[in-house]
């Protein structure tokens, strides 16, 4: 096994564990996990039928729709949910399972940890191996997964054994950085050592202001008095904590020095950016993205830098969470519904499948809008492309436009921007 992979399954756990904790108590990792959720799958990634028979799409989509609300095994959320609680446990702990099971002929999805997956359980079998619970036969290929029943560390857990499922009932999601890759590992590995350290810079300079500002002076006495503030007995000085405006006696012919606490300049500000700015970079967001801070922004560097941040989002959403878990689980459930006869045609045929990212928002709608026009009037752009873009069906909006016409005719209502019936004809010739 390479020493990079080695390195990889060896720190996966620990570095797992201390993403959750800067997920929980750290404001820059917090707004960095949501940041990656909204882009990823925001209000839900939407799964529409590709089948050739019109009405049986529209009984597909119509039925996965439906679906959805009830796709949760624990009944907490629904499907769209479940895809931002898939990506929430991505970013942090590098990986998620979703074991995918059958409940009155209909699917089920069940979120587990990873720690669920046994990631001591390594070992060599007559039909191939286990890699920290992920079983593979001889040739390679992911035949199972060693789960355990309940998460480790919950009240009242027994001792367990994990049960093994078999690969088809569960769907892995990380992302692939190694040829040959078992588990995923933590987004937050390149940057946790930062964000540590700048937690504790942040802490001492806070401690350094508190101080500065709490400290009032020292006064000493020169007849030998005591001084005449409660606080612990030492020797021949009262000792006590500190408080706004604090005076403290010291014995007689006793003197002291310090430095004055300096004032947060321009220096320390700009420590602090550069470090978010690092942290950004090692997270694969925008510092405007992590920080919410647009003071340094103007429109050019914000749409270039959304321009490649959403080349990254689309590529995840394709080759990641589509292919290793929205692919796999439509499968499953398009297979469910045509073998129990609520969707009456052929299995391969139910499997074509095209998922709807969330729209992208832009910077400059007018100018967005127009290009878009342009692109579809010269021919570089399909009408279906630019409105699937928007996070909407294509079928669905032109049954709502239609709609929407035969409604308005039919009350004798004229909007300046209703579409027209005849608004992809040619123009008339001129007489």
């Amino acid at each position: 096994m390479p020493l990079q992979q080695q390195s990889m399954l060896a720190s996966r756990g620990t570095l797992a564990s201390r993403a959750r904790y800067l997920a929980g108590n750290n404001a820059l990792a917090a707004s960095a996990v949501e940041a990656w959720v909204s882009a990823l799958v925001g209000t839900g990634v939407k799964a529409q039928a590709q089948h050739p028979d019109d009405a049986i799409r529209a009984a597909l989509n119509l039925a996965h729709e439906l679906w959805t609300d009830e796709a949760d095994a624990d009944g907490l959320t629904d499907f769209y949910g479940l895809q931002a609680l898939m990506v929430r446990r991505l970013v942090i702990d590098g990986e998620l399972f979703a074991i995918l099971g059958n409940v009155d002929d209909r699917l089920r999805i069940r979120v587990v940890e990873a720690e669920q997956v046994d990631g001591s359980l390594n070992r060599d079998l007559a039909s191939g191996r286990i890699v920290q619970g992920v079983e593979f036969d001889r040739a390679g290929r992911r035949v199972a997964y060693h789960v355990y029943p309940e998460r480790p560390g919950m009240p009242f857990a027994v001792v367990q054994q994990p049960v093994r499922i078999p690969a088809e009932d569960v769907a892995h999601l990380f992302r692939p950085e190694l040829p040959g890759q078992v588990r995923g590992i933590s987004w937050f590995a390149p940057v946790i050592m930062r964000m540590a350290d700048l937690d504790g810079w942040r802490d001492a300079q806070l401690m350094r202001q508190r101080v500065a500002a709490t400290l009032a002076g020292f006064v000493t006495t020169t007849d030998g008095s005591g001084a005449p503030f409660d606080g612990e007995q030492r020797g021949a000085n009262l000792i006590g904590g500190l408080e706004p405006g604090t005076l403290k006696y010291l014995d007689p012919g006793q003197d002291i020095r310090f430095s004055t606490p300096a004032n947060v300049g321009a220096e320390v500000i700009d420590f602090a950016t550069l470090t978010e700015r690092e942290i950004a970079v090692g997270l694969g967001l925008p510092a405007s993205i992590l920080t919410g801070d647009l003071s340094d922004v103007n429109y050019s560097s914000i749409r270039a830098g959304l321009v490649e941040w959403r080349r990254r989002i689309e590529a995840l959403q394709h080759g990641v969470l589509a292919f290793q878990a929205l692919r796999p689980i439509w499968r499953r459930w398009a297979t469910l519904e045509v073998l129990s006869g609520r969707v009456e045609t052929t299995v391969d045929a139910a499997m074509g499948v095209k998922f709807i990212v969330p729209k992208q928002q832009w910077v400059d709608p007018a100018k967005d809008v127009q290009a878009e026009l342009d692109a579809i009037a010269g021919g570089l752009m399909s009408r279906r492309e630019a409105v699937t873009s928007r996070g909407v069906d294509v079928e669905a909006l032109d049954a709502e436009i239609a709609a929407d016409n035969q409604r308005a005719a039919s009350l004798g209502l004229t909007f300046q921007h209703r579409p027209a019936a005849n608004q992809n004809q040619p123009p008339a010739a001129a007489a």
